[in-house]
């Protein structure tokens, strides 16, 4: 069975720095998929230097089925030395994995990575190999629907040490921790997120050290389907609609008019609701077979800011929708559910926007920009127009 894999990262700069010291890069080469965390000796921007280097290299390499053994020597010939410590010195941990949850973790000092399991945290078994006279660990990766992989730079077992905790967070800790909050519908950006926000608690909001968090998800595959306007000859609406709605998991309308032709194709009514759950969100509506029926451009100008803040490395506040007006319904729906958006975009010019700052041009802008940051997420897009 093909599963779907799911990533995030959420990174903490060292207190006083403004660049991150620690770099996660990410990568999709046919069905594998590849996620490096680097990080670099010290902090500022030598070690972003080094981090950055180093997780383009390997994540390059590893992504084109290089051996680990070509990787590393490659990366020690590529990295600058520092004057000050004559070194040039970054940690990582790779993690290169297929849609059936097969694939491999290697680790380099980086603290050890987290494997959970039907809500419990584990330890991948290692195996120590020896490669340009460094010793980096190989786990051998089989993971099952729901399945997490927690990674981590040393900044998170370091949170705490001289302000909160006399030896800073333990990994047997931090594992308690991720169990207590796990949920199987968690995204991996949300675990991310929660493990990150309590590093920075315990550092109390002053890091003592650059802290990143990349989870690896694997789950089930949900297709959904989204219209956004009807398609420029009426004519062709029945036909439009009948491939918006084949073989889609879930599908959702936006604006009223492709609400209204939907509904006339399934011969059902439209109910609207109009209370306001949000004062800069309108109201929703129901068609009975449509998943979710929103407005149209003003509720994509939202759930715009919404995967904008998703996507945001620093920020720490959790990712799980909870309010429910249609831009936060829609948040959920394809940023945690969907792992493949068929977008549907008809290009006709809507007669209720005349006079108003609205125009075909801002609704195309909207849904290209929303595509980018789905497939930022690391989404299967595809754009169909009308």
């Amino acid at each position: 069975m093909s599963l779907f894999i799911d990533f995030g990262y959420t990174s903490l700069n060292h207190f006083g720095e403004e660049l991150c010291g620690d770099k996660v890069e990410y990568a999709k080469n046919n069905d594998y998929v590849t996620l490096v965390l680097a990080d670099g000796l010290g902090s500022g921007v030598k070690a972003n230097i080094l981090s950055t280097l180093t997780s383009k290299i390997l994540c390059t390499m590893v992504s084109n089925n290089v051996s680990i053994n070509e990787c590393l020597e490659t990366m020690v010939a590529s990295l600058p030395v520092c004057k000050e410590r004559g070194v040039a010195y970054s940690t990582f941990t790779v993690v290169h994995i297929n849609h059936e949850g097969k694939g491999f973790l290697f680790e380099f000092d980086n603290p050890q990575a987290i494997y959970i399991h039907d809500g419990k945290c584990l330890d991948l078994e290692r195996k120590k190999i020896t490669v340009s006279g460094k010793d980096v660990y190989q786990s051998d990766l089989n993971l099952k629907d729901n399945d997490f992989i927690v990674t981590m730079s040393d900044g998170a077992i370091h949170a705490g040490i001289g302000a909160t905790l006399n030896f800073g967070w333990e990994r047997e800790d931090i594992k308690k921790y991720l169990e207590s909050v796990y949920d199987k519908n968690m995204s991996a950006k949300a675990i991310a997120c929660s493990l990150a926000k309590s590093c920075n608690d315990l550092y109390l909001d002053k890091p003592g050290d650059d802290t990143t968090i990349a989870a690896i998800k694997i789950r089930k595959s949900l297709r959904v389907h989204i219209m956004v306007g009807p398609p420029v000859d009426k004519s062709k609406d029945e036909y439009y609609i009948s491939r918006f709605l084949k073989d889609a998991d879930k599908t959702i309308v936006c604006g009223g008019t492709s609400s209204t032709i939907v509904a006339r194709y399934l011969n059902k009514p439209i109910e609207v609701d109009l209370t306001y759950l949000d004062s800069d969100v309108p109201p929703m509506g129901k068609i009975e077979g449509i998943d979710l029926v929103t407005e149209g451009v003003l509720t994509l100008r939202k759930l715009l800011e919404l995967s904008e803040e998703y996507l945001s490395i620093v920020d720490l506040s959790p990712k799980i929708f909870i309010k429910k007006d249609g831009a936060t319904r829609l948040a959920d729906m394809l940023f945690i559910e969907a792992s493949d958006v068929d977008f549907y975009v008809g290009q006709s010019i809507n007669a209720a926007h005349q006079g108003l700052p609205i125009d075909i041009t801002m609704k195309l802008k909207l849904v290209e920009s929303l595509a980018n940051n789905l497939k930022k997420m690391g989404k299967n897009v595809t754009l169909n127009y009308d």
